[in-house]
């Protein structure tokens, strides 16, 4: 469509001597084109002041007949009704398509958006001292997809991952273990410590726990932090003791203290988290380059601050340091609270800071739920009067809730979420496999534009038919399959009389690029995902119509298989989904 208004605009300013880019669509099916356009009809109204006795029909005649003298574009021409052009993309045309595309086809659909530069994708963020749940998978899987497509357009990616090691959370899970005349869970907990002290970027990579270990912490945790929760929401002095406790855990991990119960109890329960995150990013494919504990971005944060109370961004009010957001048709909001302590806000100006002074990057995408947008907006307005450059550089994405049918939203407070380890189990079981049942998850996730909910039907994600990651994954091994029974055999592409259903699939295959290009453009993986459906789709019509094993021209139509499985394949792999050898 491209190339031909790019011809159609050439022509008409030789014609007529009139800027103009005319509109091309795919012409309907019964139409008898591949293309069609009223640019005629729309050069009328333009030209009538211009030209006697001008009229659509006469204008898209002289069109026709200059495109027509030039026998190199690939197209053929006619004039339909009252001056619609019509275009027929000759046999010549898709099988040049074809050889550009089985001849290079990483040149043919390369994009170069990022090349050079380098973004931080931040994303998944789960708390320790927390249970993973759906909307972490999610996000992790989205926040994969992502940064897959920036590194696809030339961009260097760190995938860094922010969680809360200090806070209110940590310190009701631990007010919950400590407080207690039960003292078994706190024991139970106790029984898994290692002689590992290692503090690092990657909180997990010493860890002496295995995962068995780590996840039996993890669920002690879950359980403490909903009864720390209810406590610190109902019992005025359990509220006290809390906030004391959260001040008691910034000064453990500010001096490194190992010693005393409240110390053990926090380096176990912090060590398991990790190991329990790493573990399950494991198993779904996701790896991260840098993790950010809260504990780490922390003091940064308490020092911007400061330095933005100094300079008047910030403000004293009530012992506390606000951001008076108001004055900015925004919300007033709490940095440091009136115990000294940084919030949630001044850990994530930290944390702004951090990632420049570590990567100086290019771009920093940071993906959350759409929960935070107003929280997200203050906190970048009080850093552009700071350091606005780094705001300008900073894409935040959000994204709704993941709910199976009939579920209500998800609350780690209330306790009752839906676990990530649960839905993948769930699938795992109806998909009766490990990789398929994560390939479901990640089409049935990535298939929806971000930003809003999702219902979540595992029998639909694993279905063989239909808008399915299972179905893609199908559709690719069946083309693998119809090359495996393929000799190696000479390929002449001269004498190749195509099909209806080889132009189609051939004209799909092309649109490759340009879904990329959109892709990487508006950060939107769901847009590959639409497009590799509608190719299966396209390539289903191929198979039931047109054979390939043993026909005349079987070494064609090989290529043409090969084109898709390639174009398959590379389109699955940034969406996190491999091909199987045989399904």
């Amino acid at each position: 469509m491209e190339e031909i208004s790019d011809r159609l605009s050439n022509v008409i300013k030789q014609l007529f001597d009139v800027d103009f880019v005319p509109e091309v669509t795919v012409a309907p099916e019964n139409m008898g084109a591949d293309y069609s356009t009223n640019a005629a009809m729309k050069l009328n109204g333009i030209l009538k002041d211009k030209r006697e006795g001008v009229n659509p029909r006469a204008i898209a005649d002289e069109i026709t007949k200059a495109i027509s003298a030039d026998r190199s574009f690939p197209f053929d021409v006619e004039v339909a009704g009252p001056g619609f052009l019509n275009f027929i993309s000759r046999d010549e045309y898709f099988k040049q398509k074809l050889a550009d595309l089985r001849l290079n086809f990483e040149k043919n659909i390369s994009q170069d958006e990022y090349l050079g530069k380098t973004v931080v994708c931040e994303f998944s963020d789960p708390n320790p001292f927390k249970v993973l749940h759906v909307g972490h998978l999610y996000t992790s899987i989205v926040g994969d997809s992502i940064s897959r497509l920036v590194e696809f357009a030339g961009g260097r990616v760190v995938r860094a991952n922010f969680g809360g090691d200090v806070g209110l959370h940590v310190a009701k899970t631990l007010y919950a273990l400590t407080s207690s005349a039960d003292t078994s869970l706190a024991d139970a907990l106790l029984a898994y410590r290692t002689s590992s002290t290692a503090r690092s970027d990657a909180p997990a990579a010493s860890s002496q726990l295995d995962a068995e270990s780590a996840t039996a912490v993890v669920n002690i945790l879950a359980k403490c932090y909903v009864e720390g929760t209810r406590a610190y929401e109902d019992d005025e002095a359990a509220k006290a003791k809390i906030v004391a406790i959260n001040k008691e855990i910034y000064e453990i991990v500010s001096q490194d203290i190992h010693e005393g119960k409240l110390a053990e109890l926090y380096w176990i329960g912090r060590e398991a988290s990790y190991k329990y995150f790493e573990d399950f990013y494991a198993k779904i494919g996701v790896k991260f380059d840098k993790y950010y504990p809260e504990s780490m971005v922390a003091g940064l944060g308490l020092l911007k601050v400061r330095e933005g109370l100094a300079a008047g961004v910030y403000e004293e009010s009530k012992g506390a340091v606000v951001f008076p957001g108001e004055k900015y048709d925004l919300h007033t909001r709490v940095f440091i609270n009136a115990e000294g302590l940084p919030t949630y806000e001044a850990k994530d100006v930290g944390l702004i800071f951090k990632k420049w002074e570590d990567y100086h990057f290019d771009k920093s995408i940071v993906i959350t739920g759409n929960d935070i947008i107003d929280y997200m907006k203050v906190v970048l307005k009080s850093v552009s009067l700071m350091a606005p450059e780094l705001v300008e550089r900073t894409m935040h994405i959000t994204h709704g809730n993941v709910r199976l049918p009939g579920n209500e939203k998800m609350s780690s407070r209330k306790g009752n979420f839906i676990r990530a380890i649960d839905v993948l189990e769930s699938v795992e079981e109806a998909a009766g496999n490990e990789q398929i049942a994560l390939s479901a998850i990640k089409y049935a996730f990535l298939k929806y534009k971000i930003g809003g909910n999702i219902e979540f039907d595992v029998k639909e994600s694993v279905s063989t038919t239909g808008n399915s990651g299972v179905y893609l994954q199908y559709s690719a091994v069946r083309a693998k399959k119809i090359l495996a029974g393929i000799a190696t055999g000479e390929v002449n592409f001269e004498k190749w009389a195509l099909t209806e259903y080889e132009k189609k699939l051939i004209r799909k295959l092309c649109e490759y690029v340009h879904v990329l290009h959109a892709a990487v453009v508006e950060t939107a993986p769901h847009k590959i995902a639409a497009y590799l459906y509608e190719t299966a789709q396209e390539f289903s019509r191929f198979y039931e119509n047109v054979k390939v094993a043993g026909s005349e021209f079987e070494a064609e139509r090989a290529e043409l298989v090969a084109a898709y499985l390639e174009t398959m394949t590379h389109g699955l792999n940034l969406l996190g989904i491999s091909v199987p050898e045989e399904m």
